[in-house]
């Protein structure tokens, strides 16, 4: 799973990276949980706090049943050593759900500011954007795009930008933030994807068709983008993705094409046979 993102949209500490996906089965949180598990090996070799990795995860909107299992799966893996856990579920208040973010984020800047490094995951903004929507209506405040208040996008940037890594004149520490959003039928062009896109510095876009074909995680490269790019890897990792980045590209613009007929060249049929691998 961590090869295909550090191959074509790498991030580094300090970023906030965006991950979204339709609505339920498409690995959104998968992806998340996978991250958290990741850090127990990178953990087991530091040899300071300043070098470990704590992660927080906010629960926002989502059932009891799913937060109680997201707990047994830390606890059997042994995450919640290095992990915090705050969750706002789906039958708290709207306003509990509202300010979970803000608590989990406090609680990271803690470890930011103190020299060390922490992970926050926001699973997921859709749902804390939907309960202050809620509340703004509730208090009569006029309604703008798909009913959310003038200042949603305040909401989120204001929490997002939280997300820094800090100079060694000033301890060092990082906080590294992994947003999730839910997107209504794929439609990466709706209000809250499109404000948490133009903030965050890039995003892990997945699709449902690759899910059910078994392909996991799901992640769309065409749409998923990394404002940092090459930037994040190593001189041998650049060397290794920089030509399958090209094969993908065309295998997306060709396979497009094919579609409309069925006499294809040797050349073209080598392109989609290597796509349809590299997909895979």
């Amino acid at each position: 799973m961590f090869l295909i993102i550090h191959l074509y949209r790498p991030f580094r500490v300090g970023q906030f990276f965006h991950v979204g996906g339709r609505f339920r089965q498409t690995g959104k949180t998968t992806i998340a949980i996978d991250t958290i598990l990741n850090q127990k090996q990178i953990n087991s070799r530091a040899t300071s706090e300043s070098e470990t990795m704590y992660c927080v995860y906010v629960a926002i909107g989502q059932k009891r049943s799913t937060v109680g299992q997201l707990i047994q799966t830390l606890e059997e893996a042994n995450a919640l050593e290095y992990s915090i856990l705050v969750a706002a579920t789906a039958s708290d208040p709207a306003p509990l759900q509202f300010l979970a973010p803000y608590s989990g984020c406090a609680m990271g800047e803690y470890f930011r500011d103190n020299g060390m490094h922490a992970l926050i995951i926001y699973d997921d903004l859709s749902k804390q954007a939907v309960a202050y929507r809620q509340m703004s209506l509730l208090f009569r405040r006029p309604p703008g795009r798909e009913a959310f208040p003038g200042d949603v996008f305040y909401l989120h940037s204001r929490l997002l930008e939280r997300a820094a890594k800090r100079s060694d004149q000033t301890g060092a520490g990082s906080l590294t933030a992994l947003p999730v959003i839910e997107t209504q039928a794929g439609d990466v062009s709706a209000y809250i994807p499109t404000n948490v896109i133009s903030i965050t510095d890039g995003q892990i876009c997945l699709e449902t068709e690759l899910f059910y074909r078994g392909i996991r995680p799901a992640i769309n490269v065409g749409l998923s983008v990394s404002r940092v790019g090459s930037a994040a890897q190593l001189k041998a990792m650049k060397q290794v993705c920089g030509r399958s980045k090209l094969e993908l590209a065309q295998y997306r613009e060709v396979a497009a094409f094919a579609q409309f007929g069925s006499d294809l060249d040797a050349a073209t049929q080598a392109l989609l046979n290597r796509g349809a691998r590299l997909t895979e």
